[in-house]
């Protein structure tokens, strides 16, 4: 990490909560924010890069999916796991209201509000994995479980793999 990255509000959570991390930066690509391109950049194998995604469900008002970069969230499943009857992503328009948060730099960790968050199970089968810290160019390397235990998420089976 250079002297000149600033600490988003995920890091200092994960400095306050004494929980070990590595910080990454990549040249951030306007065109390409998708966690893939985030991937390529950092030279990360994709299921390695998780993005956070955030839903509206119809009984609970704001959900939170912590998924691999080659995966797509399962709605059906998410939405049943999460207790809705159904699901859809937040729009464009309401996620840094919402979370505080933009496209490309949304973070699990430091959110305006905790909400009810899930991270794919698969998660927990790897050594460490990589999320956003919260702003475009800036990832997080840590322990799933870590992440996890801090944020009070539960890990479930909410993938599909791409075909």
């Amino acid at each position: 990490m250079s002297n000149k990255t600033a600490k988003t509000n995920a890091v200092r959570i994960l400095d306050t909560n004494n929980i070990s991390y590595e910080l990454r930066e990549y040249e951030v690509d306007e065109e390409h924010i998708d966690a893939l391109h985030v991937a390529n950049s950092l030279s990360v194998n994709p299921e390695g890069i998780y993005k956070t995604l955030v839903l509206k469900g119809n009984i609970e008002p704001f959900l939170v999916a912590v998924i691999p970069a080659n995966t797509h969230l399962d709605m059906k499943k998410f939405a049943k796991i999460s207790g809705n009857k159904n699901c859809e992503m937040l729009p464009l328009k309401d996620l840094l209201n919402v979370t505080g948060y933009i496209r490309g730099g949304c973070s699990p960790i430091g959110m305006k509000k905790q909400f009810p968050t899930y991270i794919e199970e698969l998660a927990i089968l790897q050594d460490q994995i990589c999320i956003s810290a919260g702003k475009r160019g800036l990832q997080i390397i840590l322990n799933a479980e870590d992440l996890g235990i801090l944020i009070n998420a539960k890990f479930e089976d909410i993938t599909q793999f791409d075909l």
